[in-house]
């Protein structure tokens, strides 16, 4: 960005950003999922595998027993679709298992277009699912089961949260004719991304019932984008001792996930959305993932025995966000959760200056002046930095000439060209290195600033001014990316010329390169490289007239 040589330093590291991001999706190392070996305490309940499909989940043990007995459900059971209206979703779930089939953001819509309908997080349609899933597995021998293939009654096919309520519950009645009666429960509440889903149990037989209830994202693979701005898309589980882990596609195809967490949730992520099952806290649960027929992947957890003696009711459930990576929002639903957002390696940068751009908006509410303004701090942050690096590549620009000259003295005698040279510094007093690693210690902030307006949802949609109305988007006139050019070559105009004519001649195209990537990147991130270029180029272009009048 500032000479030569760390402007080509910048641009390998970002094409390497960009090779390391689709080379890892590919072909890097996998985490391998931990198949469970421990044994079930007496108490666990074994699951009933004779009837249902594959992506019915089992008791840990009896897996691999499961896996290689079932058989695929062609398409996913039918019944009665019941639509739940609240002010942040309109839902549908399906009275065959109670599966949550559909979820709209209503404060999200699809495209930037007015007549644009909601942004379809769980859905069920010929090219992608994306549902949710839960229900109670009883032992052999206990009789039916209330499952995601159990028919379910309901009151009626509509609910919609009235202007005076903050909560809205969708009962779901299940009966196994012995007396054992469930109610998987949905309920939605006011102005929040979380559902509790809730299984409320009650035994009026004269014998004792237990099951194990389980909860689970069943989804396609969805087809794939372009990989230039590769964001993940997959399974998430979250432990206190390992943190963040991503569990993908290819993983659940290497080998079913079978781990047992304390305070963990699991996820499936997309970029800017995530559908997240957040049980109980200090609650111990069976973590697994299923790769199924049909490019189809599962991935839950199975939570402790539920066990209702004759005459008792019992109740267990988890919570369900569903909804926009908020950051602020996530933190309060779970531990971790917000680590969703994914910023990469370089998380422990990328937080910091989120928090720094979210507290910008708060005053000037404009995610575009925020980008400018956050810029601007950076820049100011980098001030001393950048005047060293400015001041040595205005000495060295001093020297081109009598660099040139020794050139044309030693011709290809490079180790006396070498020697005079370091001579010449040495007596000037100029480090030709002093202009790269101030703008070296950069790098790691550009980066880490541009996975923030990759993956953050506020970006999404956001408008600007003028002809930029989606920051998340790229620039529809290529204004943006064609200024961005303009600045890297007056910045080359700056800068000493490379002795090196192939250095030269990579020098002079790589404003085009760089233009044409710029081009397929969201405008947000393509403003600040602008506003970033255009403050070095005023603060080069002082720096460098006084190094020259000085001389």
């Amino acid at each position: 960005m500032d000479n030569p040589r760390t402007l080509l330093a910048i641009a390998l590291s970002f094409l390497v950003l960009l090779i390391w991001q689709a080379w890892m999706k590919d072909y890097g190392p996998q985490p391998q999922p931990q198949v469970q070996t421990t044994e079930q305490p007496a108490d666990s309940t074994t699951a009933n595998v004779d009837h249902g499909g594959e992506d019915l989940p089992t008791a840990p043990e009896d897996v691999t027993e499961a896996a290689a007995s079932e058989e695929v459900a062609a398409r996913l059971p039918e019944g009665q679709r019941v639509e739940v209206v609240t002010d942040m979703f309109r839902a549908v779930i399906n009275t065959k298992g109670g599966d949550l089939r559909e979820v709209d953001l209503l404060k999200y819509p699809l495209t930037t277009d007015r007549d644009s309908g909601p942004f379809r997080l769980l859905q069920e349609s010929s090219k992608e699912i994306f549902i949710a899933q839960s229900g109670l597995r009883v032992g052999k021998g206990q009789g039916p089961e209330p499952t995601h293939y159990a028919g379910f009654q309901v009151d009626r096919n509509r609910y919609e949260l009235g202007a005076g309520s903050d909560v809205l519950e969708v009962p779901l009645r299940w009966s196994n004719g012995n007396g054992v009666e469930v109610t998987k429960l949905y309920r939605f509440h006011r102005n929040s991304y979380v559902i509790d889903i809730e299984f409320q149990v009650r035994n009026t037989g004269s014998g004792d019932w237990s099951a194990r209830p389980y909860y689970q994202f069943q989804r396609t693979e969805p087809v794939k984008k372009q990989r230039f701005l590769y964001t993940y898309t997959g399974g998430v589980i979250y432990s206190p001792e390992e943190k963040y882990e991503k569990i993908k596609f290819d993983d659940m195809q290497e080998a079913d996930l079978g781990r047992d967490v304390k305070d963990g949730w699991a996820a499936m992520i997309q970029h800017y959305f995530v559908a997240a099952l957040v049980p109980p806290p200090d609650q111990t649960d069976h973590y697994y993932s299923r790769a199924l027929k049909g490019d189809r992947y599962v991935i839950g957890l199975i939570g402790p025995a539920l066990k209702a003696p004759a005459g008792s009711e019992q109740t267990t459930g988890v919570k369900l966000y569903a909804g926009p990576k908020l950051q602020h929002i996530m933190k309060a639903v779970a531990p971790g959760l917000e680590l969703t957002v994914d910023y990469g390696v370089l998380t422990i940068l990328a937080q910091p200056i989120f928090w720094l751009l979210e507290h910008i908006h708060a005053l000037v509410g404009n995610w575009g002046w925020s980008i400018i303004f956050l810029t601007m701090l950076i820049k100011l942050a980098f001030f001393k930095l950048s005047e060293t690096s400015y001041k040595s590549m205005a000495n060295m620009r001093k020297l081109a000439p009598r660099l040139q000259a020794l050139k044309e003295r030693y011709g290809d005698d490079k180790q006396k060209l070498n020697q005079a040279m370091m001579d010449m510094y040495k007596k000037e007093k100029v480090n030709p290195l002093g202009g790269c690693l101030p703008v070296l210690v950069q790098i790691p902030v550009f980066i880490s600033l541009y996975w923030v307006l990759l993956e953050s949802v506020e970006m999404r949609q956001a408008p600007f001014m003028l002809w930029i109305q989606n920051l998340s988007a790229p620039d529809p006139y290529y204004i943006l990316p064609l200024i961005m050019g303009a600045t890297m070559l007056i910045q080359q105009k700056l800068n000493p010329a490379p002795m090196d004519p192939m250095q030269a001649k990579v020098m002079m195209i790589l404003p085009i390169v760089f233009t044409v990537f710029f081009a397929f990147f969201p405008s947000g991130l393509v403003l600040y490289w602008v506003v970033n270029n255009t403050l070095s180029i005023a603060q080069q272009y002082v720096i460098t007239k006084r190094v020259e009048a000085a001389g």
